[in-house]
């Protein structure tokens, strides 16, 4: 196995600067509207004249209100859009009142008190709309029914991911900031590398990569962060614990960090001491399917043609990895940004439609032997067939390392 030298903290950039920080929030401000303009365009087009959006990725997208990464659960409605075509209102109660006047100036504010579908009633009513688009999956039935009940002639129609649709098309401040979040990620492991030998828990680990992602310029966590010994990696969404790390085996690490409303997601397996055989053969096949994707889409860029579909590169990253034992049975990939997980779709659920245009996504292939490893490697990949560029934000070296 080749060995290579270990990734130290300043080979990655910087935290960004109150500078960019403002610039990026200059920019949203500058693309809101032709952010709404879209979603317009779509309601016009399915013949909707009013619409519910209920995620709080959407309330920032497209009003500019900025919920903490955890919030979703604990602020009940706050943060549901409803849009017709002229008007733009945010519900929120009374937490949330000062801080939409803040950040959401060009909506109406709507403290919906303690009844949420009588105050969306009244809103359609007073807007005269008579379909109303919202996603059946996300609004409790008790809110739908209420919603029928306060104003029967308004028909609604179930839609699903509209802005979450438009979302998976990046601005170019938008590929930035998860750039930026890849960053924080890349230094914050390899300031730890240091502390990965036997005998440290994952646990330990763990909390030592979450303080650097938070001390090293992350506002937040994108998700809570995985490190998985031994056997413990095949557990593809595992949880940190107690186990300590023994040489010979692996140690994988799944983490991200937010950096002004945006994540990355980065995972990388590394080797406590030397490998077997079979382990390093296993870490090949695993960063050979991951090779064949990217090959994929860099050679569809150069062809100045359209991308692939996510289908089609979970295909060739299987074809490459064909023979090998264990070969992951989840997605591929999956779009990123304001959330974790977002359009599009790389699995072999996905669609035949070519992936967009410009977008981020990873690519993180795996192999799992129960009780015995867990080999993963993701990257963030962002693609451009206009610039006819594919650039892979997470810097962190992918080849096999061997620590501790």
């Amino acid at each position: 196995m080749k060995h290579s030298s270990l990734p130290i903290p300043s080979d990655f950039a910087a935290p960004p600067s109150p500078a960019v920080l403002a610039g990026w929030l200059d920019a949203d401000r500058q693309a809101r509207p032709t952010r709404v303009a879209a979603l317009r365009e779509r309601m016009a087009r399915e013949g909707i004249d009013a619409l519910l959006l209920t995620s709080h990725a959407d309330a920032r997208f497209f009003a500019g209100i900025c919920f903490g990464p955890n919030e979703e659960p604990t602020s009940g409605s706050s943060g549901w859009l409803l849009m017709s075509a002229d008007a733009l209102a945010l519900l929120v109660d009374s937490r949330y009142i000062i801080q939409a006047q803040r950040e959401a100036p060009d909506a109406e504010h709507i403290d919906y008190g303690s009844d949420v579908g009588a105050a969306i009633a009244t809103w359609l009513h007073n807007h005269g709309a008579r379909q109303l688009g919202l996603d059946a999956q996300e609004v409790r039935h008790a809110i739908w029914e209420r919603i029928t009940e306060a104003v029967p002639g308004v028909e609604l129609r179930s839609i699903r991911g509209w802005g979450r649709a438009l979302r998976a098309v990046k601005e170019v401040s938008e590929i930035e900031r998860i750039a930026a979040a890849c960053a924080v990620a890349d230094r914050a492991l390899a300031g730890i590398l240091d502390q990965i030998r036997p005998g440290v828990t994952e646990s330990a680990l763990a909390w030592s990569l979450e303080r650097a992602m938070r001390e090293g310029g992350a506002e937040a966590l994108a998700f809570d962060v995985a490190a998985l010994a031994g056997g413990n990696a095949a557990l593809p969404h595992g949880n940190p614990g107690t186990r300590e790390l023994r040489a010979g085996e692996v140690i994988l690490f799944d983490f991200g960090a937010q950096v002004a409303g945006y994540r990355s997601d980065m995972t990388r397996t590394l080797f406590v001491g030397e490998p077997s055989v079979e382990h390093a053969a296993l870490y090949t096949a695993v960063h050979r399917g991951q090779a064949a994707t990217i090959d994929l889409l860099r050679s569809a860029i150069e062809q100045g043609g359209p991308l692939p579909s996510g289908r089609a590169c979970d295909v060739a990253t299987r074809a490459a990895m064909a023979g090998s034992p264990h070969v992951y049975d989840h997605g591929l990939g999956h779009g990123i940004g304001l959330q974790t997980h977002e359009s599009p779709s790389l699995s072999r659920g996905a669609t035949d439609d070519a992936l967009p245009s410009p977008t981020v996504f990873s690519v993180e292939p795996g192999i799992y032997v129960q009780d015995e490893i867990g080999i993963r490697i993701e990257d963030l990949v962002a693609v451009n067939t206009a610039a006819k560029s594919l650039t892979i934000l997470t810097r962190f070296p992918a080849e096999p390392l061997i620590v501790g």
